[in-house]
């Protein structure tokens, strides 16, 4: 599960994200309304956690100019206005949730589990089945018959996106962005060779190869 967090103070940053890549999260970091805008128009977040009060552009700004593209990626508004008439200004300018300031972890951790849940509702609690496979994206297992395979979180997050959305081919591109992140400089390599990494482990033959543009999960009709 991939999640943007944007905030500007630089010790509550640092202390989310290490908060939540303890508990499965795959988490990029903004500090400013500018770059979290251009960093959550690039459509590959699970979840965006959104300050309220930021420099460059504001939170609800940000979230206005989110929604006015488009985007249903689930928002929770972190903030210290704690008026109801700021609660309905975030809420109308489209956020999902709303946590003020100060919170303890374990209810955020739990509002980010019910926005997960909104968001898988068209599946079984939160995994995903396809071809045999039934991935649990939060303990990144999947599990293939009477067999049980433990994946990495860049493996994970791999196969989730493309079980997702099986049938359509994704490009390397929109596999990298969504794995790896918009600020990352790993290379586009790593897709092919995380591709390899799964063929291999869970020996399957459903992640196809699409030359020339990506990589398609399909069950029964070879793309290739």
């Amino acid at each position: 599960m991939r999640l943007l967090l944007v905030e500007d103070e630089k010790r509550l940053n640092e202390a989310l994200a290490h908060l939540l890549k303890k508990n499965g999260y795959c988490v990029d970091t903004a500090a400013d309304g500018e770059t979290g805008t251009e960093m959550a128009a690039t459509g590959v977040y699970d979840l965006i956690v959104l300050d309220r009060m930021l420099p460059r552009r504001d939170g609800l700004a940000v979230l206005r100019e989110f929604r006015s593209q488009g985007f249903d990626t689930p928002v929770l508004f972190l903030t210290a206005k704690d008026a109801p008439k700021d609660r309905v200004e975030g809420l109308d300018a489209g956020a999902d949730d709303y946590l003020i300031k100060p919170f303890s972890t374990e209810e955020l951790l739990a509002r980010l589990r019910v926005l997960i849940r909104r968001r898988n509702k068209d599946f079984v609690g939160e995994h995903v089945t396809v071809a045999g496979l039934t991935l649990d994206p939060l303990r990144g297992e999947v599990t293939k018959g009477t067999e049980l395979f433990h994946l990495t979180v860049k493996e994970t997050l791999l196969l989730e996106f493309l079980m997702r959305n099986a049938g359509q081919v994704m490009t390397k591109e929109r596999l990298f962005e969504k794995v790896w992140g918009y600020t990352s400089e790993t290379e586009l390599a790593n897709v092919d060779l995380y591709i390899h990494y799964l063929r291999k482990k869970l020996d399957v033959s459903a992640i196809k190869t699409v030359r020339g543009v990506g990589y398609c999960f399909q069950e029964d009709k070879d793309v290739s």
